[in-house]
């Protein structure tokens, strides 16, 4: 068994960006969940032919436009989005930020509900109804694959490290990042890009309006974005200058098996997370709960009220601010508790974040904000 050193035990995220209703880069996320800001949610009709125009999208988006005729003919939104998150963290001024590491050492971990819906949906429907069922755009194959875009992202900014994707509904975010902690803690790489993304289509529209509960249709608009963040060891990002903002201490999931269990097993994880870290509730300053369907309402404030003996931490709901970003929400959830996070070193706490999913997960992450 390989001997895992103590600057390989403690992981750190030295930076991050999103893409989100608020518009592009972690500044415009900052100041939109700063101010508490909510998002009005809205669609061209005559664009999208979706069920409802309650939607918030990444606004103005377009993925020629955001990156460049080349390389992006057939690239489709989610994979923009993605490549588009990327370069803001990456080259946020139009100049390539240093690599923490070299780039055969250099991950990429991203979360997504499914791939591309629309892409899958729309190359289907061509198959079907096109005059032979291989009368179809090669091109736009690699877009029906789960992966396409973690793997276009490594190839567009020349990351050679190991490359996973994962899919885990609401919780995804806080799976890749679980999973992005133990590829770097166990030596696989130095440094590891981690997040998750959610596209909105018309399709993806249409398959919540009709798998979701009818009471709940235009009670939460949809929303779309990608959040990103950099993984590393402190003295790694202390040599290029980066100061860490939070260390990741630990994360734990858990199953249940019918609604009744919901509480009693997301109360369970949130105390194991909490002594998994070594805090105290006391400790904790900041929580960011999904507000996921799926449960009885405000379950998991209650959770965290019961978990965490009545000790109150400002809570960060980003639900509440600009709707349901899916696959996204988790990765959301955690930039939310940065950008409220810290203002500069020293001025800290510890952060928890928490996600539930109707189909039986619930989970939990903690960290101390630096």
């Amino acid at each position: 068994m390989a001997v895992i050193s103590p600057a390989r035990r403690s992981t750190v995220i030295s930076d991050w960006s999103a893409l989100s209703p608020y518009g592009i880069g972690g500044e415009a996320f900052t100041e939109g969940v700063r101010a508490g800001r909510t998002v009005v949610p809205r669609l061209n009709s005559e664009e999208w032919q979706a069920p409802s125009d309650q939607v918030c999208l990444v606004p103005g988006f377009d993925v020629v436009e955001a990156l460049g005729s080349r390389g992006t003919r057939s690239m489709d939104r989610l994979t923009g989005i993605t490549v588009a998150t990327l370069g803001s963290l990456l080259e946020p001024f139009g100049s390539r930020k240093p690599l923490p590491s070299a780039p055969e050492r250099v991950g990429l971990v991203l979360g997504t509900g499914s791939g591309s819906v629309q892409s899958t949906m729309d190359f289907t429907r061509d198959s079907l109804t096109g005059a032979k069922p291989f009368y179809v755009d090669p091109a736009r194959f690699p877009n029906t694959v789960m992966n396409r875009a973690a793997g276009q992202s490594a190839i567009w900014y020349g990351f050679k490290g190991p490359n996973a994707t994962l899919a885990g509904g609401p919780l995804t975010g806080l799976q890749a990042l679980r999973y992005a902690t133990r590829l770097r803690e166990r030596g696989h790489c130095e440094a590891v890009l981690c997040g998750a993304v959610e596209e909105f289509s018309v399709q993806r529209a249409w398959l919540d309006w009709h798998t979701g509960d009818p009471r709940d249709r235009g009670a939460t608009p949809l929303a779309e974005g990608c959040a990103m963040f950099l993984l590393e060891d402190a003295d790694s990002a202390a040599r290029q200058g980066r100061r860490p903002r939070a260390e990741i201490l630990s994360a734990r999931f858990a199953a249940f098996h019918s609604p009744e269990d919901l509480r009693p097993t997301l109360v369970r994880c949130i105390r194991n997370a909490l002594r998994d870290a070594g805090v105290s509730p006391a400790e904790v300053r900041l929580a960011a709960p999904s507000d996921a369907t799926g449960g009885p309402p405000g379950v998991e404030a209650e959770a965290l009220a019961e978990a965490m003996d009545g000790t109150e931490a400002e809570l960060v709901r980003v639900r509440d601010l600009f709707g349901d970003a899916s696959a996204a929400s988790a990765a959301l959830q955690l930039a939310a508790v940065l950008a409220v996070g810290p203002t500069g070193p020293g001025d800290g706490g510890v952060a928890l974040v928490t996600s539930l999913d109707g189909d039986g997960l619930v989970a939990c992450t903690v960290l101390r904000l630096l």
